[in-house]
């Protein structure tokens, strides 16, 4: 068996930029984030630099079987969903935007996999043609979803809200539940679901938490907690990654036979 035939198949995973120390910029991604994608869903995890000067959404989906969007404090800029600017929509990653909301529209139409997480879920909704709100907490009757600003990582992370499924769904068919318990760590969230996206999960205060791409030939499972931490022991992180990685060791096997044709 050849070195190529047995490699793992690959999950860009989506980076972020920072600058440390206020000059050295860099691009990053949790580690939680590689652990997830490589002992639960099986897949070697790259980390993607997103930033339209050293990446091309055409080379990464030639590169990768699928992607992993993830979270990140940097918020997409309200410009790509038709609104002004304002101190509510916090700080953005402009290099970012212009990589993944290409990248999202192309894995949906090509039916390559991907899996959103946070700020990916939102990003998703926006590419497709949504709009999000700056401040969840801000509105009538929402919860805050913040994560805690104080605390270890265990209680930050913490399971701190349920999420119920669409009776007979997909996540509900996936998870084996119709309801789940879920961190939260978001500050912004849908207002406006894009035409093609279903929403299959709220949290009790009506916030949406989980979508699908409607009638896409690939997964597009996305949701708006943090599956990456404790991926490998959670009853409801692990269903999800595994059929995640499936979908993209199915990809990277038509891929091949095509390839190979």
């Amino acid at each position: 068996m050849s070195c190529l035939s047995s490699r793992r198949p690959v999950v860009g995973i989506i980076g972020n930029s920072y600058t440390l120390n206020d000059h050295y910029h860099v691009h990053t991604s949790g580690t939680m984030n590689s652990a997830a994608i490589a002992e639960v869903a099986g897949c070697l995890p790259l980390i993607i630099p997103t930033d339209p000067r050293f990446v091309s959404v055409a080379e990464l989906l030639d590169m990768c079987d699928g992607f992993l969007l993830t979270g990140g404090r940097p918020n997409v800029h309200p410009s790509e969903y038709g609104e002004e600017e304002t101190p509510a929509h916090g700080f953005f990653d402009r290099g970012r935007d212009a990589v993944t909301l290409p990248l999202v529209r192309a894995c949906v139409e090509r039916g390559q996999p991907f899996l959103g997480i946070c700020r990916g879920f939102q990003e998703v909704n926006v590419a497709l043609g949504g709009t999000l709100y700056p401040e969840i907490r801000d509105l009538p009757g929402r919860m805050n979803h913040r994560m805690p600003p104080e605390g270890t990582l265990e209680e930050q992370f913490a399971l701190r809200h349920p999420v119920k499924f669409a009776a007979g769904g997909v996540f509900h068919r996936l998870m084996g539940a119709e309801e789940v318990m879920t961190n939260t760590l978001h500050g912004q969230g849908i207002a406006r679901a894009a035409s093609g996206i279903v929403i299959d999960g709220h949290a009790p205060d009506g916030t949406p938490e989980a979508i699908y791409v409607k009638d896409a030939p690939g997964f597009t499972l996305s949701v708006q907690w943090h599956p990456e931490w404790n991926a490998a022991g959670d009853p409801v992180s692990r269903p999800l990654f595994e059929a995640f990685g499936a979908a993209v060791a199915a990809w990277a096997g038509s891929e091949g036979v095509r390839r190979s044709a």
